[in-house]
């Protein structure tokens, strides 16, 4: 019984043996046989993964482009816009002037509104080349120590012309010791444009009702924090981490409908950056309002 259940083992090792070598055979044969094809397969097997990620990485980046070539369109469509208007009222108030008698009170209106809108001509033009300016990336070079309270004052004061502003649609609120206000070290014109965009977006994206707060603290010893709010359009969640590209501008109807070149808030992240801040914006959604909030380290310097 043994005997024979030892042979029974035997043939069923030898012939599983035989199968095994049998299959080795087999497809070592196919190979030596037909390496041609088996090249191929391998060669197939290799370049396919190649040329999967060479097509999903080449969609990528012409998306990007017409990504990219649309803000371009958009910012170039916005900027001609923003020349060509007050071109446009400044030549028809000088022709205006030049053709017919105006008696002196409308004289001095058309002269003020031909300087406002010299003043907003001026202000693109300086947008756009401060933009440029930032993102060929500076030194800190020429910096100095710079009174932010007094920048401050100096921004709303303007704001408050520029806009003609009523009493409480502009509110500020500064708090520092009186004896030392924030002083940081930085370049005057480029913080002056940090506070006018923020608060010249808060303005143009209040609605039809503005109110706006500005305020102005002093976090210890190590950095000054400006915040401006408005209770305007308020920002989608999806968007806050891409309002401050250049050129973006959020989609939208409402929005679409507000002048700019999408230049705005990128100035201020890169001003900020470059002064060795951060710059955040916080909104609960479309229609609640938006707070954009900048933190700048102090100086101790005084000259």
């Amino acid at each position: 019984m043994r005997s024979g259940a030892l042979r029974k083992s035997i043939v069923f090792i030898v012939l599983g043996i035989l199968g095994v070598g049998g299959a080795i055979a087999l497809n070592i044969g196919w190979v030596i046989f037909s390496w041609r094809e088996a090249g191929l397969l391998i060669a197939g097997l290799i370049l396919f993964p190649l040329i999967i990620t060479g097509v999903v990485l080449n969609t990528i980046f012409l998306v990007r482009e017409i990504r990219r070539n649309e803000q371009h369109e958009n910012f170039i469509n916005a900027v001609t816009h923003e020349l060509k208007t007050p071109i446009a009222s400044v030549k028809l108030h000088l022709q205006t002037l030049q053709q017919r008698p105006v008696d002196e009170p409308k004289r001095q209106e058309f002269y003020q509104v031909m300087v406002d809108d010299c003043d907003r001509l001026l202000s693109t033009v300086e947008q756009v080349l401060r933009a440029g300016r930032l993102r060929n990336g500076q030194t800190k070079g020429g910096f100095r120590p710079i009174n932010l309270a007094r920048v401050m004052d100096e921004c709303l004061a303007l704001a408050q012309t520029r806009y003609r502003l009523t009493p409480g649609e502009l509110t500020y609120k500064a708090t520092f010791p009186a004896e030392r206000p924030p002083r940081v070290l930085g370049d005057e014109d480029d913080l002056k444009a940090v506070v006018l965009n923020l608060i010249d977006n808060a303005i143009k994206y209040s609605g039809n009702s503005v109110t706006v707060a500005v305020e102005l603290t002093q976090s210890g010893t190590r950095a000054a924090t400006i915040r401006v709010s408005d209770r305007g359009l308020g920002i989608p969640v999806a968007e806050l981490s891409q309002i401050f590209k250049r050129f973006y501008r959020i989609p939208g109807a409402m929005t679409s409908r507000i002048k700019g070149a999408g230049l705005g808030l990128f100035i201020v992240r890169a001003v900020v950056a470059r002064h060795g801040g951060t710059v955040f914006a916080e909104s609960d959604g479309e229609g609640l309002g938006t707070t954009f909030t900048v933190q700048l380290p102090l100086t101790t310097a005084t000259s």
